[in-house]
């Protein structure tokens, strides 16, 4: 079986970029390649996001195409998604917070609109659902930062 290693995204500008992944997913960089390539991780992997700096100029991705919907990040607890809602929230960045019944999700872009998801595995939580069963539940953010 094969596992993911990293996910390459495409950015418009990268200190731009480099700023908001620091900030917002806790990564740090471990490696950049002048204004062209950056490199940053969470954890013990070289890195989990390259981003590539393809100019200002680069198109939008076509929201209606195919491609990349998302790159998801776990968070270790209920706590810490509740912290990154607010964080993001007082920024102004559009959350989409979602009950997977599996997880607790928000949904969010980066500047240059790439999708990205923070989630909280609540399988194993007490009263935890076990079954998907494809259904998407609103997650109000009164719920979600409620004993966060």
């Amino acid at each position: 079986m094969y596992k993911i290693g990293h996910a390459h995204l495409k950015v418009r500008d990268l200190d731009r970029a480099i700023a908001f992944y620091t900030r917002f997913l806790k990564l740090h960089v471990v490696e950049r390649v002048g204004d062209y390539y950056a490199f940053l991780t969470g954890g013990s992997m070289h890195h989990d996001i390259a981003l590539q700096n393809v100019g200002p100029d680069a198109p939008q991705p076509y929201p209606q195409g195919t491609g990349l919907y998302h790159v998801a990040f776990e968070v270790p607890d209920r706590a810490a998604l509740a912290a990154a809602y607010r964080e993001l929230t007082e920024a102004r960045i559009d959350v989409g917070p979602v009950d997977h019944l599996i997880s607790w999700a928000i949904y969010f872009n980066d500047p240059d609109g790439n999708g990205l998801e923070l989630y909280w595995d609540t399988r194993t939580e007490l009263g935890g659902e076990h079954l998907w069963h494809g259904r998407n539940l609103p997650l109000p953010p009164e719920k979600l930062l409620a004993e966060a």
